[in-house]
């Protein structure tokens, strides 16, 4: 017995596609008596004839990905195609140090620990890249107290 006008009817009024369309294994007989779109939505209601559930794609690799980019992970060279400049340019990577150090510099001098003379002394030191990073700065300044600069 062909069911497949049946099926076609049912997927125009459940609005899908005749694949997704799944009939009662043990009611066909009943489906294949219905002839008319009124026979077949009363089936519909009945529960003979349902819709299959849409297949989705699957964002369980995606969410792995990006829990691991998260972390920090599958950020190594194979995966960069700039270079180190093109990532980070010069300029962004020089003005973030340099406002790191000048706002540490700025907080030495407020709390104390160096004077107004050595902070200028040690700006200027800044602006002509005399220091690496914080660090650097510290123990420069630690340094200059030993010796009695500041």
């Amino acid at each position: 017995m062909k069911l497949r006008t049946q099926k076609r009817v049912a997927g125009q009024l459940l609005k899908c596609g005749s694949g997704r369309v799944r009939f009662d294994p043990d009611k066909l007989d009943i489906i294949s008596q219905a002839i008319t779109r009124e026979d077949i939505r009363k089936l519909i209601s009945d529960g003979v004839i349902v819709k299959k559930q849409a297949k989705g794609i699957s964002r369980v690799r995606a969410n792995v990905r990006m829990l691991k980019k998260r972390k920090g992970l599958r950020r190594g060279p194979g995966k960069r195609k700039g270079t180190a400049n093109a990532r980070l340019g010069d300029k962004v990577k020089w003005m973030l140090k340099i406002r790191a150090q000048r706002r540490l510099l700025r907080i030495l001098k407020e709390t104390g620990d160096i004077t107004r003379r050595a902070y200028r002394k040690l700006y200027g030191m800044a602006k002509g890249n005399a220091f690496r990073d914080k660090g650097h700065l510290v123990s420069s300044v630690e340094a200059m107290k030993k010796r009695g600069d500041i």
